[in-house]
């Protein structure tokens, strides 16, 4: 699952990205409203969102205001530190998922994140994908294929579910940079050659017949073996 989190406050925001890759979330983070409404805007990979309200350029009332004026579904949860009910009722009539005002422990952070996605998945009826022989289980993150199976990381599970979604568009290298590794990555295009040699191995020890397949100077596609 991808979350992305907005919270100005540095370490909160450091505290929050940690929390969640260590619970085994792909996490991209902003801190301001404005670049969070950019990234849930050009990006369609993201599970969820974490909106402070109270931020810099855009409040998080707004970038929900907006996300569900353009018809955008993602689940929302804010956090605010303001804890009245007016506020409250605010944040849910605008479409907020769930609120959870500061200071918050982390359990109880985590364990509304995930019964928000859970609701999101109850009405998600492709929670499975299936090209050819291979299976991709969006849930676990497990691929498998004849009874043989495996478990995906973060970024090979991104790129995977996109390519499978999507079998014969082809996407550039700095599309899969930006949508997966994220605008602001260090990371450069070794991180893509690295991820998509670990699925090709991956896929070829279970018996998978589909491929990553790249065509020269366009970008990378999924087909699927002739037998």
């Amino acid at each position: 699952m991808r979350l992305l989190i907005a919270e100005d406050e540095p370490d909160l925001n450091e505290a929050l990205v940690t929390i969640f890759k260590i619970n085994g979330y792909s996490v991209d983070s902003v801190f301001n409203g404005q670049d969070a409404l950019d990234y849930l805007e050009l990006s369609n990979n993201y599970d969820g969102a974490i909106l402070d309200i109270m931020m810099p350029k855009l409040e998080g009332t707004e970038v929900i205001r907006r996300l569900r004026q353009e018809g955008n579904s993602i689940p929302v949860l804010l956090l605010t530190a303001k804890n009245g009910i007016n506020d409250k009722v605010e944040g849910l009539d605008l479409g907020a998922d769930d609120y959870l005002p500061k200071p918050f422990d982390m359990k109880e952070l985590l364990a509304r994140v995930r019964a928000m996605l859970r609701r999101r998945t109850s009405d998600f009826p492709n929670s499975i994908i299936t090209i050819g022989n291979l299976t991709l289980n969006r849930i676990n993150f497990d691929i498998s294929c004849e009874g043989k199976k495996k478990h995906l990381g973060n970024k090979d599970f991104q790129l995977l579910e996109l390519l499978m979604m999507n079998p014969e568009r082809l996407y550039s290298t700095k599309y899969l940079m930006d949508n997966i590794w994220g605008y602001d990555t260090e990371s450069d295009i070794h991180a893509i050659w690295t991820c998509i040699s670990e699925l090709r191995k991956k896929l070829d020890s279970i018996g998978a017949n589909v491929q990553i397949k790249l065509k020269r100077g366009q970008g990378y596609y999924l087909d699927t073996k002739n037998d």
